[in-house]
């Protein structure tokens, strides 16, 4: 191990795999260790001994359950937007090629106490039982504007600059109501909160398209796809692209201690006695807890059903977003169901999660509005988790910390912190105009 390296990567969460992936196929010599003796970190993936270890602290699951590697439960659930920067990264680097992919059978969204498909297109507005008829042509004509918009054809943009322009003035422009604008806010554009409406709209109406090609380009009942076995396989495949390109991996080390020299810069990491040199460590928050500051925490409960969650169609897997309004909260409940048909669980059992950005202290309680629409439950897990930022300086120290995972049950603000963190390491922006139809062979 007494070796020097360009990078040293602590922790094999999703957002330490993709990185080292890069810089691995950058050419950088990497080395990659983690204190667990499983891939993942925070973003494994669970059997259902595992589960039950975790949060009964017994590894006795019940056998009606069924056999427990036929579960794999993602610890940080999240679907993958079809045409999104994920995807991009995916056949960039070619990790398409470990990886199969299934499309996600719907999106929905809550609103008024009940549960809609998500319409995204100017057709689906039309067919919406979420708004009445006058209401239905004015979003119709706004999606209609965000379909024909093209960020360099000024002709499109109807005499409006959406880098000055908020989406409140665009939004107010076509007359739109606030539950209409709720769901174009929080369940196309994924907004988080209600920040977006006072800043440019360019950013929501690409959000939108975003959400309209990837629906497209499926032609499933959502514009999410999810690989086969769960996200545990995401890291493992990043992995093995970095191996290619002669990274090292060495998990169940202990300590992993990072050096620093008189300057505070970063010089090597120590586990075990060994000292391995290098010039950078990108890490998750759980390995340099003086560098980073707590800036809130998760409350999520997983569940496993034996039917799918009411009022979607059936659908095997599944996301409804449960705006922040709709809840009286200061930010928005998700929920994300996979099953058996994704091979995340046995033959006619669902995986369910309700999570959200904790306000209070009691999960149960807070969780409550999600947990409703799930019908009955056999099996629930409460879970609590603190969310961290970096609050170092990368430029100072070399020292480049993820930011933990949020509650969303999507990758689009995973995958930004990972692209910055890229160019802050790299002083390059990686590219990402690939041919994503490289992605489609593998949805089946």
């Amino acid at each position: 191990m007494d070796e020097e390296y360009d990078v040293i990567v602590l922790g094999t969460g999703l957002k330490e795999c993709i990185l080292s992936g890069l810089l691995s196929v950058d050419g950088l010599k990497v080395l990659h260790m983690d204190r667990n003796d499983y891939y993942g970190g925070e973003s494994t993936s669970l059997n259902l001994i595992q589960l039950w270890k975790k949060f009964r602290g017994s590894d006795k699951p019940p056998a009606h359950l069924g056999s427990s590697r036929d579960y794999n439960v993602d610890m940080i659930p999240k679907f993958i937007m079809a045409n999104g920067a994920l995807v991009r990264v995916l056949i960039h680097t070619d990790v398409t090629k470990y990886l199969y992919f299934k499309a996600v059978d719907g999106s929905f969204v809550y609103n008024k106490g009940k549960v809609h498909k998500v319409p995204a297109t100017d057709m689906e507005a039309l067919k919406s039982p979420l708004m009445g008829i006058f209401e239905k042509r004015r979003a119709r004509k706004f999606f209609i504007y965000v379909q024909d918009f093209n960020e360099n054809d000024p002709k499109t943009h109807e005499g409006m600059d959406l880098t000055r322009v908020t989406t409140r003035e665009l939004i107010a422009k076509y007359g739109l109501d606030d539950n209409t604008v709720d769901f174009i806010g929080h369940a196309l554009a994924l907004h988080r909160d209600d920040r977006y409406l006072n800043e440019p709209a360019l950013e929501t109406v690409k959000r939108m398209k975003l959400y309209a090609e990837s629906l497209a380009r499926f032609q499933g009942g959502s514009p999410y796809i999810y690989p086969l076995y769960g996200l545990g396989e995401l890291p493992q495949a990043f992995a093995r692209l970095s191996a290619v390109y002669g990274g090292t991996y060495m998990l169940n080390k202990p300590e992993c201690k990072v050096e620093f020299d008189e300057e505070g810069k970063v010089c090597g990491v120590t586990s075990e006695g060994e000292t391995a040199k290098c010039k950078k460590v990108v890490c998750d928050p759980s390995y340099l807890p003086n560098k980073v500051r707590k800036v809130g925490k998760v409350a999520r409960a997983i569940c496993i059903m034996s039917h799918p969650i009411p009022n979607t169609n059936d659908s095997h897997s599944v996301q409804v977003i449960l705006p922040q309004k709709q809840l009286g909260r200061r930010s928005d409940m998700y929920l994300f169901c996979s099953s058996y048909s994704h091979n995340v669980a046995p033959k006619g059992k669902f995986i369910a999660f309700v999570s959200t950005e904790a306000e209070t202290d009691q999960p149960e309680v807070e969780l409550k509005p999600g947990l409703d629409l799930l019908g009955p439950v056999d099996e629930i897990f409460y879970d609590v988790y603190d969310r961290y930022e970096p609050v170092n300086e990368p430029s100072l120290d070399n020292c480049f910390i993820s930011t933990s995972y949020d509650a969303t049950t999507h990758f689009e603000s995973t995958v930004i912190d990972v692209l910055n963190m890229y160019s802050m390491i790299t002083g390059k922006v990686l590219d990402l105009n690939v041919d994503l139809s490289a992605a489609s062979a593998a949805e089946e």
